[in-house]
């Protein structure tokens, strides 16, 4: 990408406090959902008043905001990084897969607070992360569209294909671990091989 989506610092802050409080706050919303928690409890878990939270971030909202953008910058780079590995289709969508698959089952929590919550982000901030996921989706696309147009693929629908590897890799982040699958790499390893017969 030539220029930023989004300024990160407009949003996430940067500050050692700011990252223990979205620490903090991620562990509340992951245990409890966004609409249950509160700014009381997540100061309280950091032995804060809840006023200390303000100075980084004056609403719940703009604290989810902060999470959701900090998770889907790190999921997008982190993609994008494992597609650079390799200029073949078919090794970028086992990378990228792989790295999508592997983010949101060793970030669990963060992954699902970022994907589950976003209903409660204000209209201007859900925009600015969809701008993001996107981005994301858009990796993938271009990945087995290029993968079809080298004959490596035979995909019937490029769109719904990344729709279905994107959802299976986001839903990691809603069970991860289980008694099946408790291992990244494993898991990562049997999602690829479903993304590589899912293009065909």
């Amino acid at each position: 990408m030539n220029a930023p989506l989004v300024d990160p610092s407009s949003g996430v802050g940067t500050s050692k406090a700011a990252a223990r409080i979205r620490a903090a706050a991620t562990e509340v919303f992951a245990a409890k959902g966004y609409g249950a928690a509160s700014t009381r409890e997540i100061a309280a878990r950091l032995d804060l008043s809840p006023g200390a939270v303000y100075p980084h971030y004056r609403t719940k909202e703009s604290l989810l905001f902060a999470i959701a953008l900090e998770g889907h910058l790190a999921v997008l780079d982190t993609i994008t990084q494992a597609a650079d590995t390799t200029t073949h289709p078919r090794d970028q969508l086992a990378a990228t897969v792989s790295a999508y698959v592997k983010w949101h089952a060793r970030h669990h929590e963060i992954a699902r607070v970022v994907q589950y919550e976003l209903r409660a982000l204000s209209e201007e901030h859900f925009q600015a992360i969809a701008k993001i996921r996107r981005a994301t989706s858009k990796t993938f696309e271009r990945i087995i569209e290029s993968g079809n147009a080298a004959g490596e693929f035979d995909t019937i629908d490029s769109r719904a294909a990344t729709l279905a590897i994107t959802s299976l890799g986001i839903d990691v982040s809603r069970w991860f671990p289980s008694k099946a699958y408790s291992d990244p790499e494993t898991l990562a390893e049997r999602y690829v091989e479903l993304a590589v017969r899912m293009v065909g």
